[in-house]
């Protein structure tokens, strides 16, 4: 009877681990909206709600740590169990830098705010926003459902992510050199597409934890990356 007690709270403990890691996702999903949409609509108080989501993630990351540190230090699980407990860990720790680069968004769009804006980057920084979302939206599914699967696609669209970047890079830097008042602006907006290609790379992480989650291994394969801006060479 003692042991089926253990047994159960530990099971209690898993469950509120992964609990508190689907809220910091979710959480991080909802401030990828938002930073974009203040972004797009010049809203500096939707900006503000991004800044103070970025302090709740941290504090659930904070949570999710201890968390896992007394579950180690009480419960010494071992084999499928421990890579729960690691996996978690290692998640929360992407979604904090994705809500980093959040903030950082948000704080670009204030300054953005109060310049002349460059409407025709909007919908590439949109594009490249909706991928990143979605992206984490399936990671977070694949890690619940511990598909291995869906884990791999998502590892692969980052390679599509790069693209959107690199094109976003190019239209930035054809606007810098057509008007040089543009560049301060484009700077900014720069940042921002480089943080959301970031925040792939973090998604794309999080994607491998889950496919050693599943397996037991580390993916074998190369991370796919298309991201050339560091080659472009301007005439």
């Amino acid at each position: 009877m003692q042991e089926r007690h253990i047994s159960s709270a530990f099971d209690r403990d898993l469950e509120q681990l992964q609990i508190l890691l689907m809220k910091m996702g979710g959480l991080v999903e909802s401030s990828i909206s938002d930073a974009t949409g203040a972004l797009m609509n010049a809203d500096e108080e939707l900006a503000s709600k991004v800044h103070a989501t970025d302090e709740t993630i941290d504090q659930l990351e904070e949570e999710i740590n201890q968390h896992a540190g007394r579950i180690i230090a009480l419960r010494s699980p071992v084999a499928s169990d421990l890579r729960t407990v690691l996996t978690v860990m290692k998640i929360s720790s992407n979604l904090e830098r994705c809500g980093d680069y959040t903030k950082n968004l948000a704080k670009r769009t204030t300054a953005l705010a109060h310049m002349r804006p460059v409407d025709e980057a909007g919908p590439g920084l949109r594009r490249m926003a909706r991928e990143v979302g979605m992206m984490l939206k399936s990671a977070l599914d694949a890690f619940i459902q511990r598909d291995a699967d869906l884990a791999e696609e998502i590892r692969l669209r980052d390679d599509d992510l790069d693209r959107m970047y690199n094109a976003v890079f190019r239209e930035l830097l054809t606007h810098m050199m057509e008007d040089p008042r543009n560049i301060t602006a484009c700077m900014h907006l720069h940042f921002i597409a480089k943080n959301m290609e970031r925040m792939g790379d973090h998604v794309t992480s999080i994607a491998e934890q889950v496919i050693y989650l599943v397996t037991g291994e580390r993916s074998g394969d190369a991370r796919p990356k298309s991201d050339r801006t560091a080659f472009d060479v301007t005439e």
